[in-house]
């Protein structure tokens, strides 16, 4: 046997044992993805058969030391159910707004390996289902990609404000899940909007969904970059797109998504002989288009709750008599602020935007659009694109001004940057400096927000920064409603004795002999102070006026003033936490000593919407009327 030698010459002793090359032991059921950002590395999508932490913390630490080359990040996606387990199971299943009211949803999902059913088997409980819908089915090619069997079905004529439960596939295979449908279109009706933009598919992606989906938003409105798929050439796109369904099938599933695209859905690959646009995200996420009589899935409008959603398209034309302006200037005008108050607008590309990155690249949509947004007194306005927070007054650029800047415009819509979410392009860090004056807040952290709709006057709007693994409220503001916001439709639901949603537990109370009406006033539109937990100020007492007269209709001047305790042990509800709030804290408060005579019913349901402004409280209790006529500041801290 001859002499064996090492590389660099030196011989081996024949009694050397050669070193033992540890193995990492393999487990079933894949259960994480790892993959890397860096784009000159290609087709790293392992997919590590790990259940164990400790295996796969092995096989992470393997992985990461192979790719720690230059500048490329791994990632981690955890997911439990990343593939579904039996031959040919649903995957990437996702629900949107079917129709133009919210009393349909489209159900999306795909299936690797055969057609399988299209069907879809809905019912009111768990394994009781007694309708069946059928949907279509089909697959398309990207390059030399090959895509799954993706079903698309639409279920329509389902109630308002009713849970469903719905299965798809067959067999061992099949999948279950639920939804919640909406409530009806009514001016009054409190709605919880969850706000996405610029997701991706990293560990910070991970975190902005999972911190959502603990606001116990409703549903989500997603101002585009979807997968970020187009980063990865050839035939690694159809591989993100696919990798990104199943994970935001978590959410998507179960709360219908509202899509918008952005610059990544292009994906205009003239090299690869692709150039026809959005032609991936087209194929999987459909849209209620012709609904609201668009002649693209790329803008269309819903009605949900009381607002009516718009979504446009910042890439695709718009100018003057373009079928997307032509379908927008229709639009406006079938929006009925007396059914759905709230007009909320998504696109991707900001209007307004302070930061370095895309400076100005709404420039064209804003002067084409904004007169409209103003003429039609649009409330808010969501955009993405910008990979960082930021949140405007209400501002306009439509009239001449000295400065050629933006000025401030009571009809103006508050505009929203939310390009947070966790996309594998990093954070905008360069603002402009210094700060312009239309610009309220802004922050590169990755990030949420909500949009918390509470009446037709009055909504509640959070930024939320992912934080050391938190969720952090970081700038909150109450949105006073631009169509019933001003003094003369104040003055109608005043008349009118409006039934308040913040009190829908009373009205249903046996003990409330009367209706109880909040009516709020004067509500101040923007302010940067946080409302997480507001402190009441106690008003002047002598400004309470007390009349054992029954109420009616239209009540007399004839009143007699009273001087109120300064001391009650009634509680009440906390107005945004809905906590029980301790004597103490209230204990100067006029309305609250006032209420101590009357039954226990009526003070656990005083939930008096709070806003940064002047507020009027107008309650109808059995035969007691009592009025805080004094406009006195609340403040929040």
């Amino acid at each position: 046997m001859g002499t064996h030698f090492t590389r660099s010459g030196h011989p081996i002793p024949t009694n050397h044992t050669p070193p033992r090359v540890r193995t990492p032991p393999t487990y079933p059921a894949p259960s994480r993805l790892i993959y890397s950002r860096h784009q000159d590395i290609k087709r790293h999508s392992f997919e590590f058969k790990a259940k164990p932490a400790a295996a796969f913390a092995y096989n992470f630490r393997k992985f990461r030391k192979g790719l720690d080359v230059g500048s490329a990040t791994a990632f981690i996606i955890y997911s439990v159910d990343l593939f579904p387990k039996g031959y040919n199971a649903p995957q990437q299943v996702h629900i949107t707004q079917g129709d133009y009211d919210g009393r349909a949803v489209i159900i999306s999902w795909v299936t690797a390996n055969e057609p399988g059913s299209n069907r879809v088997r809905i019912g009111l409980s768990e394994g009781k289902y007694d309708i069946v819908a059928e949907g279509t089915v089909h697959n398309y090619t990207f390059y030399n990609y090959k895509s799954g069997y993706i079903h698309q079905c639409l279920v329509d004529e389902l109630q308002y404000d009713t849970k469903y439960y719905y299965e798809i596939g067959d067999g061992d295979s099949s999948r279950k899940f639920w939804f919640q449908t909406p409530p009806a279109i009514d001016p009054d009706a409190s709605y919880k909007f969850g706000i996405i933009g610029d997701l991706g598919q990293t560990f910070n992606s991970l975190s902005t969904l999972e911190h959502c989906m603990q606001t116990g938003a409703q549903s989500i409105l997603f101002v585009g970059d979807l997968s970020y798929a187009d980063r990865y050439d050839n035939h690694d796109v159809g591989v993100r797109w696919d990798s990104w369904g199943r994970f935001v099938e978590r959410s998507a599933a179960y709360k219908p998504w509202l899509w918008s695209a952005g610059n990544h859905e292009i994906e205009y690959f003239p090299h690869m002989g692709e150039v026809i646009p959005f032609r991936n995200y087209l194929h999987r996420y459909p849209t209620p288009y012709p609904a609201s009589k668009s002649s693209s899935p790329l803008w269309y409008a819903v009605r949900r709750a009381s607002a009516h959603i718009i979504v446009l398209s910042s890439y695709s034309p718009f100018v003057k008599y373009t079928p997307q302006w032509r379908w927008l200037e229709q639009e406006l005008k079938r929006v009925d602020r007396e059914k759905t108050p709230w007009l909320i607008v998504l696109m991707h590309a900001p209007i307004y935007n302070s930061n370095n990155a895309h400076f100005m690249e709404g420039e064209s949509m804003r002067v084409v659009f904004e007169s409209w947004f103003c003429q039609y007194k649009v409330d808010v306005i969501f955009a993405g694109h910008v990979h960082a927070y930021e949140r405007s007054y209400r501002i306009s650029n439509i009239k001449p001004s000295a400065s050629s800047n933006p000025v401030p415009d009571k009809s103006a819509p508050v505009y929203i940057t939310v390009g947070d979410g966790g996309n594998q392009e990093g954070l905008a860090n360069r603002f402009r400096d210094p700060q312009p004056d239309y610009s309220a807040f802004r922050e590169a952290s990755y990030g949420h927000s909500t949009l918390e709709i509470k009446n037709r006057t009055h909504a509640i709007y959070h930024w939320n920064r992912n934080d050391d693994g938190k969720r952090i409220p970081t700038d909150s503001f109450v949105l006073l409603n631009q169509y019933w916001g001003n003094s003369h439709r104040r003055r109608k639901l005043k008349k009118n004795h409006l039934h308040s949603v913040l009190s829908n537990r009373g009205r249903d109370d046996p003990d409330i002999l009367e209706e109880v009406a909040h009516f709020l006033q004067y509500g101040t539109e923007i302010s940067n102070k946080k409302l997480g937990c507001p402190t009441l100020r106690p008003p002047n007492p002598d400004t309470v006026r007390l009349s054992t007269r029954p109420p009616d209709r239209h009540p007399t001047n004839e009143s007699a003033s009273l001087s109120l305790p300064h001391a009650t042990t009634t509680h009440t509800v906390h107005p945004l936490t809905s906590q029980m709030i301790p004597a103490p804290t209230i204990i100067h408060n006029p309305a609250v000593c006032a209420l101590h005579n009357i039954p226990q019913a009526v003070t656990s349901i005083w939930k008096m919407f709070i806003c940064e402004g002047h507020c009027e409280l107008l309650l109808r209790v059995t035969h007691l009327q009592l009025r805080l006529d004094e406009p006195r500041r609340i403040g929040g801290s």
